[in-house]
């Protein structure tokens, strides 16, 4: 836990490193983290333990001397199971409570701590907000210095009007931070840049003129107003959640809301996008009655019915038309089918974002239960493996355990990315790596009850020479 957690810090330095936190909010944040880390550092524990706790009873001969007692190995592991399957069943309890409210707890402390600590909310390189300030104000700066981060260089900021639409853009060579413990306001003070607002008049045609203005400053300062943040919380919780964050009641449910949504959003758009090619209309029958009291064209006096619509294909259409109409009518059908196209492209990168968040939340629900079935797997692989290579302590075995969790892991990883893309089922994604690992635990078990070695190439080669020798018998016959 302890490795883990300092590989954990490095990821979240930025946000805890000279922001002037307390040493309390600081431990607040380590201590929501951990419960985070349970998915990755159970599996590895149970696998590890496992491993040094049956190879030390095999060097030591203590399997030994149990066999000869008329122990077997199974009657040696019965009080681990029955633990192991304890254990599965709180770690399921675990990931299904502790972890998604874990999650949220430090997703809104992060959140907060920005919120109150302005120069923690700019992120260098990247576009910002100002959280909570009102302002409707993005700010990305290239570099951040000095005290508490206040020095800043070149700033861009894009301000929104009241309709929410970004229409001023401020760029300075550099900036500062400017705050007091007694007042309500920060200032921002550039130096050397330019201003840029598009203006908006009320009269239509002025507005067709696209007016703007511009200037350049030397020093140019704007007061945030922060006094809503006087009262924070950082403990406040927001009704932010994602799927990480959720319980399997939850994730059940939202699983249905989602698909329901998803496939309402998709019959609407085909339904527009038939409506719009007119190609499949849809064909109502006629009344019988109607359809007999219709009249019946009749040519030379003979009972010959005449379709009303002799065009049949494309061709005929278009040699029923001028030169100059079939072009029109051409470019008309190619607009269109850009048109088209072009919404369907749009739409289709909309579709693949739902049907994205969509296979992440069947993920997460089976990760709950693959997470504690998981432990249960790992104890069958580690336990036999420990009792078959007869080493203890933390050498080949914690060489040996690493190596099998990097590649349950990885499996992991790799099979959760393939589903969240759609490549694959979601609970195939997340049972794939706890699959893979079944059969090695029943071979293993198997292996080790028999007391023979990890690699059997011995009974392999004497199979392969009874088969061959089966086969020259049955040649001489």
């Amino acid at each position: 836990m302890v490795i883990f957690i300092f590989q954990g810090i490095w990821l979240f330095i930025d946000d805890l490193a000279g922001k002037g936190l307390g040493i309390v909010i600081i431990a607040k944040f380590i201590f929501y983290f951990i419960p985070t880390l349970i998915d990755k550092v159970l599996p590895l524990t149970v696998l590890l333990s496992s491993i040094l706790t049956f190879g030390t009873f095999a060097e030591n001969y203590e399997f030994a001397a149990m066999k000869a007692s008329g122990i077997s190995l199974q009657r040696g592991m019965r009080s681990l199971i029955v633990f192991v399957l304890f254990l599965g069943v709180v770690t399921f309890f675990f990931a299904n409570n502790v972890i998604p409210k874990s999650e949220q707890k430090m997703f809104n402390l992060r959140r907060n701590i920005a919120k109150v600590k302005p120069a923690a909310a700019i992120t260098e390189g990247v576009f910002s907000d100002f959280e909570g300030t009102g302002q409707g104000m993005n700010i990305k700066v290239d570099r951040k210095h000095g005290e508490q981060d206040r020095f800043l260089e070149n700033v861009i900021i894009h301000k929104k009007n009241n309709q929410n639409i970004n229409t001023t853009v401020i760029k300075a060579k550099s900036g500062e931070l400017i705050s007091s413990e007694e007042s309500d306001i920060i200032q921002l003070v550039l130096k050397d840049g330019n201003y840029y607002e598009e203006l908006t008049p009320k009269d239509a045609k002025e507005r067709r003129k696209q007016p703007f203005a511009k200037s350049d400053f030397e020093t140019y300062t704007i007061n945030i107003d922060i006094s809503e943040l006087n009262d924070q919380d950082l403990e406040e919780d927001q009704n932010i959640t994602t799927n990480k964050m959720k319980n399997v009641s939850r994730l059940i449910k939202d699983i249905d809301s989602l698909r329901e949504n998803n496939l309402e959003k998709v019959e609407a758009f085909s339904k527009n996008i038939v409506n719009r090619m007119g190609a499949f209309p849809v064909i109502v029958k006629k009344d019988s009655v109607e359809e007999k009291s219709e009249p019946e064209l009749i040519i030379s006096g003979k009972d010959k019915k005449v379709k009303k619509d002799s065009i049949r294909t494309i061709d005929d259409l278009l040699n029923s038309m001028q030169t100059f109409e079939q072009l029109q009518v051409i470019k008309k059908a190619k607009n269109d089918v850009s048109g088209i196209l072009s919404t369907v492209i749009a739409k289709k990168d909309e579709l693949q974002t739902r049907y994205k968040f969509y296979n992440s939340h069947i993920l997460s629900l089976h990760q709950k239960y693959a997470l504690a079935l998981s432990c249960i797997i790992l104890f069958f692989v580690g336990a036999p493996l420990g009792a078959i290579i007869r080493k203890g302590g933390l050498g080949l075995p914690m060489v040996i355990a690493i190596v099998l969790f990097l590649t349950y892991y990885f499996i992991g990883v790799f099979a959760g990315n393939y589903a969240k893309e759609g490549n694959i089922h979601p609970a195939l994604g997340a049972w794939l790596s706890t699959l893979i690992m079944m059969p090695l635990g029943i071979s293993l078990t198997k292996r080790a009850t028999a007391d023979k070695g990890l690699f059997g190439f011995g009974s392999i080669l004497d199979r392969l020479t009874s088969i061959f020798k089966r086969k020259k018998k049955d040649s001489e016959e």
